[in-house]
C-alpha cells in the first residue's frame, strides 16, 4: 500500500533543455510508458516551424513537474529533483513542489536553494490565547 502525497506546483528551468539535452532522459513522460520510476517527469513543450524543408517539432523543457496527477508515493521527490539539477548543470532551476500528505498537517515543499533541492517544512504557530 504506502503512503500518498499530493504534489503539485513546478519547478522552472532557464535556459529551456533542449532535445539533445533531454532525448535519453529516463525523467521523461514517455518512459515506461508514463511510468518511470522517477517522482518528477521533464515537461515537455513542443512548437512547430516552418522551415525550407517543412515543418518541425521542435521539443525542449522549460520544467520539472510530478510525475503524476493523483497523489503517489513521493518518498524520493527531493533525491529525484537533485538527479535532475545535476544532470544539466548550467541551467537554472527555481520554483517549488508543494506537498500535503494523507494525515492532517503533513505539509511540506520542495524548493531549490543554490543548486539544491530542500525540503522545507512550515512552522505552525497557534496565535495567543486569552
Amino acid at each position: 500500500m504506502g503512503y500518498y502525497t499530493s504534489v503539485t506546483g513546478e519547478i522552472r528551468i532557464e535556459p529551456p533543455l533542449t532535445w539533445a539535452e533531454i532525448k535519453d532522459n529516463p525523467a521523461l513522460p514517455e518512459t515506461a510508458g508514463g511510468r518511470s520510476e522517477y517522482d518528477v517527469h521533464l515537461r515537455i513543450d513542443e512548437e512547430t516551424v516552418d522551415t525550407d524543408e517543412g515543418q518541425l517539432t521542435r521539443k525542449t523543457c522549460a520544467a520539472l513537474v510530478p510525475a503524476w496527477d493523483d497523489s503517489f508515493k513521493a518518498y524520493h521527490l527531493v533525491e529525484h529533483v537533485q538527479e535532475m539539477i545535476d544532470a544539466f548543470p548550467g541551467h537554472t532551476f527555481t520554483g517549488r513542489l508543494d506537498c500535503e500528505g494523507e494525515e492532517g498537517g503533513d505539509l511540506w515543499r520542495v524548493v531549490v536553494r543554490d543548486g539544491r533541492a530542500v525540503k522545507v517544512t512550515p512552522s505552525i504557530v497557534w496565535p495567543d490565547e486569552d
